[in-house]
């Protein structure tokens, strides 16, 4: 039986494109690990998206995944069907532009291949403390890079 985990993921930047970092915690039963990082330069969408990859890439053997996030970008990507599209045309967006960050949305494609994974929205910098606890670990990782 898959072990059920529970993925919160925040990512962060100063400017945009800037210095970036990106926090998730990883819960399982009684347990919670922290893991966090950074990049010298980057943009938001990137860090939420390294969030997601990062904490995925995490897990040992294929889990389901329960992943909350705040980011429209990596949540809508999946949930609304346009990473499915962007493969589809050849990682092309509706409008016929190259779609961003290809890179990591490859990764992204594989882990949900190796877990079974449901994204979930969640309000960025509200009353939700995995959230919240997101977003310290992603600043602080840039702030610990100054």
């Amino acid at each position: 039986m898959q072990k059920k985990i529970i993925v919160y993921t925040d990512g962060a930047c100063s400017g945009n494109p800037g210095k970036g970092g990106w926090g998730a915690l990883l819960m399982y039963g009684a347990s919670t690990r922290e893991i966090s990082g950074y990049s010298p330069a980057t943009t938001n969408n990137r860090m939420e998206l390294s969030a997601a990859i990062e904490a995925l890439e995490t897990l040992k053997e294929p889990c389901i995944v329960h992943l909350y996030s705040d980011s429209s970008y990596l949540v809508n990507a999946i949930n609304e069907g346009w990473l499915k599209r962007w493969t589809a045309n050849n990682w092309k967006t509706a409008a016929k532009k190259s779609v961003e960050n290809i890179d990591l949305w490859q990764k992204i494609l594989t882990l949900i291949k190796l877990h079974d994974v449901t994204f979930h929205k969640v309000k960025g910098h509200s009353d939700n403390p995995y959230n919240n606890r997101c977003d310290e670990l992603a600043r602080q990782a840039i702030k610990n890079n100054r």
